[in-house]
């Protein structure tokens, strides 16, 4: 397939154009400056400015934009960067596919289990209503956004979780770990989504060839909770593990993003991705992050 992919250069773009082009399909990267040859297409998507003429010269279309949820704190102006930097990137894939004289036939657009808001106790699949909080409005509006794509064009938003893998938002954690200040958050029993950077881009592309439309929740097949994670990382990194963290303080001290991220419970299952055949190489979080240190050891 020929595939235009919008966030090549990020964390999962990354990783994904590797295995694409190791899979023998052509990568187009959508480049925030002026396209340096034939497997680039520049765009401005803050200004919603593409050259609609490439959605006729690509198969699929793969939409990882947007301001990193990592990056703390989430400031007014910062939580409007959030939303912004999402709706309007996919605004402008869904107008620019829309021009097109032949639309791609697949648009797989990020979105993100914040969708689900803080959930207690409940089992959470594709079939479940949104939730409440900033981020469900965010990923709320996301996918409307997504949904602006042509009818002829198979649409996935893909609601992701915490990806576990040299990057992202583990990152952090991995940070406070290797200066031994690791600990329990909250009560620690807050499942956190999870899913390694190696199956998030295989059922990536999985969901290209599918024939899945709609939400599609890409979280790993055994859930885990906050104490879960960073007890196996502190185990793995050889750090202490010693500290609690109350609530009231992260809430201080991140405000917002510290009831949506860190303590917000998602016991997220991946139900129609299953159904559809797919089978997750890292079925524990514990074998996530051993494929994630030893890629680590592996590049020194």
């Amino acid at each position: 397939m020929r595939v235009l992919v919008a966030g090549a250069s990020g964390f999962i773009g990354t990783a994904l154009v590797e295995r694409l082009t190791a899979e023998g399909h052509d990568v187009v990267r959508l480049v925030r400056r002026k396209a340096q040859g034939p497997d680039e297409a520049a765009w401005s998507p803050a200004a919603g400015i593409i050259d609609f003429t490439v959605m006729d010269r690509v198969d699929a279309v793969v939409n990882l934009s947007g301001a990193s949820l990592a990056r703390l704190p989430w400031t007014k102006t910062y939580r409007g960067e959030i939303v912004d930097s999402r709706v309007t990137a996919t605004r402008t894939l869904a107008d620019a596919m829309r021009k097109a004289k032949r639309p791609p036939a697949v648009f797989l657009s990020g979105s993100a289990v914040g969708y689900y808001g803080d959930r207690p106790g409940e089992l959470l699949t594709e079939y479940c209503s949104v939730g409440s909080g900033f981020l469900s409005e965010v990923v709320s509006r996301w996918e409307s956004a997504a949904g602006l794509a042509p009818d002829d064009t198979r649409t996935v938003v893909f609601r992701t979780g915490l990806v576990v893998g040299h990057g992202g938002a583990l990152q952090r954690v991995e940070t406070i770990t290797k200066l031994g200040l690791s600990g329990r958050l909250g009560t620690g029993g807050q499942h956190w989504p999870w899913i390694s950077l190696t199956d998030e881009v295989r059922a990536l592309v999985h969901l290209l060839t599918s024939k899945l439309a709609g939400p599609v929740n890409l979280a790993g097949p055994t859930p885990a909770t906050a104490d879960r994670v960073m007890t196996a990382m502190a185990e793995r990194m050889r750090r202490p593990y010693t500290f609690t963290v109350p609530e009231r303080l992260l809430e201080l001290a991140l405000g917002r993003a510290a009831d949506e991220l860190l303590l917000a419970s998602q016991k997220v299952r991946p139900q129609r991705l299953i159904d559809d055949g797919f089978r997750f190489e890292h079925v524990t979080v514990e074998a996530a992050l051993d494929a994630m240190l030893s890629a680590r050891r592996a590049r020194g």
